[in-house]
This record gives structure tokens, C-alpha cells and sequence, in this order.
């Protein structure tokens, strides 16, 4: 970075995506405790966790547009002040709607907050400090999701887990205020439009889509819960597809969605996405109702994962990306999650930590750190750089919408092999192990698929395997294969 002032702005847009990622998983481990607090059902207290995802996830892509439009800093400040308010709001909860409207308000917050703080990293660099600076959106990504297990257990075990909200809360006002000292003022000079219509159709497409996939587990996939919302997001998607055709300013190019880096970034990062958030979700049960950890131990536990992902994000990946490229890195993270997820497959209550849990949580953040910046940087370097809040926006709604869509298939696996367990007289422990076995097995299954639509679509991967590139080089087919692919 030129200076200290460059170098103090990205770091206080890389802590806007530590607190995004941090928000979304420091409920993990205190859902017992809130569940017990308020006497949830099953079905209240996965919404605790789907109320954030579904705003998040539906609000992400038209927000990055926003930014686009009428301003990064503003819709940063903005989207800070409301996770704030949500923060606050839902500490303060005395009954479950309460606590699920401020999810709902933390969710459509950081879906304001991280687009926004991308699209300026994105359009403010380009090469090696593009690179540096999105190693270090990795990081915090990777350890925000880690510190905020790691975090909620010992907040909650300490101080209840009202005082998870409220430290989420502190720390987004920080990064708000941080923000409006250093963030550079939005350019005046550059007026477009905001096609609302086309942003009204494709919320409720994403809504509805997150909507679908979270009755899943509960519903099963032939109910009215799934199809009704399913339909919905069928007729959105077709009438956004037509308004866009003929918005002046749409929100999304259609030639953009035609290039095969972009339309595999895409795909690959909604797989992946779902193979990412079953790190944190799955193996937060897993310590819990498997290794029979309590919150605050089982936060401990997480610790290494963050220690791992930062190292990883921070040296590791800004070599490999600088030697390498981000589409064969790609390639290489979510074949560290395939690995890890298989590991995590095969613990049961006899397993050592340090033998066992503790490789396959540092190869799944290993495999985070590389699959997440990287996939972010193959969509952005195949679009324009006046639409880096949409670029932002894509790659973070693609990989909530995976994670929303894991997290439906995980847990109707898991359910489906619990109750198997259960019918046939064994014991919750037995169905536990035999649930979260099942749902890391599906996550490596989707971490696989992501890498084989990777290395067809991803031009970088097609040349070094093409008969014309074998031939060019006079090489063995076995010889051309990228070393991430490889591996």
C-alpha cells in the first residue's frame, strides 16, 4: 500500500467483513442457551439463525447495486448503523419475535455493510495490491466466522448470550465510526439510475429462494412450505430476466452472466459456499453433541481455526495467488474442504482432538481462506470495474445462498439419519453421530462438485488441459495437469 492512511483503509474495510462474518456465527454455540431461555421449538430456534440468513442472502445483490449507485461510503455507513441497531435490539429481546425481527435487522444490516466495503477494495486496486488487499478479506472473513464461535461460547458461558449481541454491536459501531474518518467521499460527478423494479424482483427471487431451502429440513421437498416459495422465485427470476432486458441501467448485464469465469465463479462459489458454512455450523454440533463439549469449551476449541485461517489468508494465500493465479487456487481450497469434511466425517466420542479434530479444523479453514477470496476475485476480474458493488454483492449472495442451501440439505440429512437411529432404539448420542457423519459426507460431496465445475469453467484450468495446450507444449497429458488441480 502507498501509506499509512492506504494501509488503515483497508484494514477498516476488511473489519467491516470481520464483523459481517463474525455476526453470522456467534449465535451458533448460545442457541442452547437461547432456545432454553425462551423455550423455543426446533422450528424457533433454527429461525434464530435463518431470520439472518434470509435477510442477508436476499438483500445482498440489490444492496451491492446500491452502493454502485448512490454511493459506497454511504451504504457502508448506513448498513453499519443498522446491524448496530439490530445488535442492540435483539440484547435487549424479551421474547423470540423480538429476537428474530433482530436478525432480521443484523442480516439486512450486513448486507448493506459488506458489499459496500468489497465494491471500494475492488475499484480502489487493481494487481498486487488487489491481491494484498482481498488475502486480507480472506483472513477476516475466515477468522471472523472462527472468532465468532470461539467468541459466542465464552460470552455465553461468562455472560449469557444477551452479551453476544451486544459485543457484535460494539464492534460494528467501532467499525462505523472508523469508517466515517477514513472512507474516501463518494463521487458526485457520476449520476446512474436505480432500476427499482428490477431490485423489487430480484429480492423477492432471492427471498424466496432462501425461504425454499431454509422449510426444507422441516417441510420436506414436495410441501406446500417449499413449493409455494419455489414458485415464487421461478415467476421473480423470469419477470427480473424481462425488466432487465429493457432497463436502461440494469442491475446485472446479462453479458456479464455469459462469461464462462463469472457463470463458474458463480456455481462453484454456491457449492462451495455450502461446503464453507457446514465448517462452522456442523462442527459446532459436532463439539457439542458429539465430543459432548460445553459452550465455552467448545469455543476453545474453534480457537485454531482462526489462528489457522489468518495465517493462511495473510501468507500463504498472497504467494500462491501471486504465482498461481486465484482460478487454480480455487481448485486447491475446495479440495482442502473435501478432505476436511471427510475427516470431520469419521469423529466419535472416542476420537483424540489433537489426532483428529484439531487437522481437519486447520485443513477447513486452510480450505476457506482458499477457496472464498479466490472465487471472489475470478467474478470480479470478469466484470466491469464501475459495477464492483454488484461484482461484491454476486459473490457474497452466491455464497449465502450455498450456505442457505447446505444448510437445508445438511440438515434434512441429518434429521432423516437421526430419526433412523432413534426408530431403530439407539441412543441421541448414537443418532448424533450418525446425523452429523451423513451431513459432512454430503458437505464433501458438494465441495467436490464445485471443483470439477472449476476446472471446466475456469478458462486458466481448460487451456492447461486442452489437446491444443498438450500438443503446444510437446507434453504428456498426465505431465499439464495445474498443481492445484493435482492436489
Amino acid at each position: 500500500m502507498r501509506n499509512t492512511r492506504e494501509r488503515s483503509l483497508v484494514l477498516i474495510l476488511v473489519s467491516a467483513q470481520f464483523v459481517v462474518m463474525l455476526d453470522s456465527s456467534i449465535l451458533n454455540v448460545a442457541l442452547p442457551s437461547i432456545t432454553s431461555t425462551f423455550g423455543l421449538t426446533a422450528v424457533g430456534t433454527a429461525w434464530v439463525l435463518n431470520a439472518y440468513f434470509l435477510s442477508f442472502g436476499g438483500l445482498l445483490l440489490v444492496s451491492g447495486r446500491a452502493a454502485d449507485v448512490f454511493g459506497r461510503r454511504r451504504m457502508y455507513l448506513a448498513g453499519s448503523a443498522v446491524l448496530v441497531a439490530g445488535s442492540v435490539l435483539g440484547g435487549f429481546s424479551s421474547t423470540d419475535a423480538v429476537l428474530i425481527a433482530s436478525r432480521l435487522a443484523q442480516g439486512a444490516g450486513a448486507a448493506m455493510l459488506s458489499p459496500a466495503a468489497m465494491a471500494v477494495l475492488l475499484s480502489r486496486y487493481s494487481g498486487a495490491a488487489r491481491t494484498g488487499a482481498m488475502s486480507h478479506w480472506g483472513a477476516a472473513s475466515t477468522v471472523g466466522g472462527a472468532v465468532g464461535v470461539t467468541a459466542g461460547g465464552l460470552l455465553t458461558a461468562w455472560l449469557g448470550w444477551q452479551s453476544v449481541l451486544f459485543v457484535t454491536g460494539a464492534v460494528a459501531a467501532l467499525v462505523g465510526a472508523i469508517g466515517l474518518v477514513l472512507l474516501p467521499p463518494d463521487d458526485s460527478t457520476t449520476t446512474r439510475r436505480f432500476d427499482a423494479a428490477g431490485a423489487a424482483l430480484l429480492t423477492g427471487a432471492s427471498v424466496a429462494a432462501v425461504l425454499a431451502i431454509l422449510a426444507v429440513p422441516d417441510a420436506g421437498f414436495g410441501s406446500i412450505e417449499v413449493l409455494a416459495p419455489a414458485a415464487l422465485f421461478v415467476g421473480c427470476l423470469v419477470s427480473f430476466v424481462l425488466v432487465e432486458r429493457h432497463a436502461a441501467d440494469p442491475i446485472l448485464q446479462p453479458a456479464a452472466l455469459s462469461d464462462r469465469r463469472v457463470a463458474g465463479g458463480i456455481a462453484a462459489n454456491v457449492l462451495g459456499g455450502s461446503a464453507r458454512i457446514a465448517c462452522f455450523v456442523l462442527v459446532a454440533l459436532l463439539l457439542q453433541q458429539v465430543l459432548e463439549y460445553d459452550a465455552g469449551r467448545a469455543g476453545l476449541a474453534m480457537l485454531p481455526t482462526s489462528i489457522a485461517g489468518f495465517a493462511v489468508s495473510t501468507m500463504l494465500l498472497p504467494r500462491a495467488l501471486k504465482k498461481w493465479g486465484p482460478e487454480k487456487i480455487v481448485v486447491v481450497g475446495l479440495g482442502l474442504l473435501v478432505v476436511a469434511h471427510l475427516l470431520l466425517s469419521t469423529v466419535d466420542r472416542g476420537n483424540s482432538y489433537l489426532l483428529i479434530v484439531l487437522p481437519a479444523l486447520v485443513l477447513a479453514a486452510a480450505g476457506v481462506a482458499f477457496s472464498f477470496t479466490p472465487t471472489t476475485l475470478v467474478i470480479a476480474n470478469g466484470m466491469a470495474a464501475r459495477n464492483a458493488g454488484v461484482s461484491s454483492g454476486l459473490s457474497s449472495a452466491t455464497a449465502q445462498i450455498g450456505g442457505a442451501i447446505g444448510m437445508g440439505i445438511f440438515g434434512a440429512i441429518d434429521a432423516a439419519n437421526r430419526a433412523g437411529v432413534l426408530d431403530a432404539g439407539g441412543t441421541s448420542h448414537a443418532a448424533a453421530e450418525a446425523g452429523l457423519w451423513s451431513a459432512h459426507l454430503a458437505a464433501a460431496a458438494l465441495a467436490a462438485c464445485a471443483a470439477v465445475i472449476a476446472l471446466c469453467s475456469f478458462p486458466s484450468l481448460r487451456r492447461a488441459a486442452s489437446p491444443a495446450s498438450l500438443v503446444a507444449r510437446g507434453s504428456a497429458p498426465a505431465s499439464t495437469l495445474p498443481s492445484g488441480a493435482a492436489s
